[in-house]
């Protein structure tokens, strides 16, 4: 039985065969940043000052160490102001010691040469123990809602990452471990005797608590979106 002849494709087929088969070999066009994402210029490391000894930026994670007991809760603090806002991330507070927490609409109160730098007031999402995602106003009258012991010990691991949830929205805000809600209402004032009104704006900063010889915490994976633009 003789060959059967060899099926010759048309000029423009036989070009365009070779150039569908290399597209189908190529590498997938990487993911679009998703819109309303503010991740990028929130974690950008000219947004931040606090104690160099202390805290990193780096790599999308928020690193602070702590050598010796500072002897002052300092911050890592952002140069930017924020209103409405939702933030996301994982925190690992390492070997379950020291205390850390997340400044919401606060201010720095130190100034130029202080031998305490970095000092903050205002709003605390908390991280540490028997206060894990607890509200506090540090420097501004003390605890504004606790959370439920029992939410903490059934939500938290306190040796290991835990993911938080921080919601910022009018007088609103929404606080959550590992998908157990911690915090959610309004908060039109601050604690204390004369009620002052609560900020609706203000840095976000990190903190390193005073009172312990050494202490690490690091915040990866994190996520920002403001919510007023």
């Amino acid at each position: 039985r003789p060959p059967e002849p060899r099926m010759r494709l048309p000029p423009l087929l036989a070009f365009a065969a070779p150039v569908v088969a290399a597209a189908g070999l190529a590498a997938p066009p990487a993911a679009a940043v998703q819109a309303g994402d503010d991740t990028a210029a929130f974690l950008s490391p000219a947004n931040w000052d606090g104690r160099k000894d202390i805290w990193t930026v780096a790599d999308g994670k928020i690193v602070g160490e702590t050598k010796e007991d500072p002897k002052y809760n300092t911050f890592l603090c952002s140069k930017a102001k924020y209103g409405d806002f939702e933030l996301t991330c994982k925190v690992l507070l390492r070997g379950a010691v020291g205390n850390s927490g997340v400044q919401i609409r606060s201010e720095r109160v130190d100034k130029d040469g202080d031998k305490q730098p970095f000092r903050v007031r205002g709003p605390q999402v908390d991280v540490g123990k028997t206060y894990w995602g607890s509200l506090y106003g540090e420097g501004v009258g003390g605890m504004m809602k606790a959370s439920d012991p029992a939410k903490i010990k059934s939500a938290v691991k306190e040796a290991e990452v835990n993911d938080y949830y921080i919601r910022a929205k009018g007088t609103h805000v929404t606080i959550k471990i590992n998908g157990e809600t911690m915090v959610d209402q309004d908060f039109p004032t601050l604690p204390g005797k004369e009620a002052k009104a609560a900020p609706t704006e203000g840095i976000i900063a990190f903190q390193a608590h005073s009172g312990y010889p050494a202490m690490r915490v690091e915040y990866s994976d994190i996520k920002f979106k403001k919510l007023s633009k």
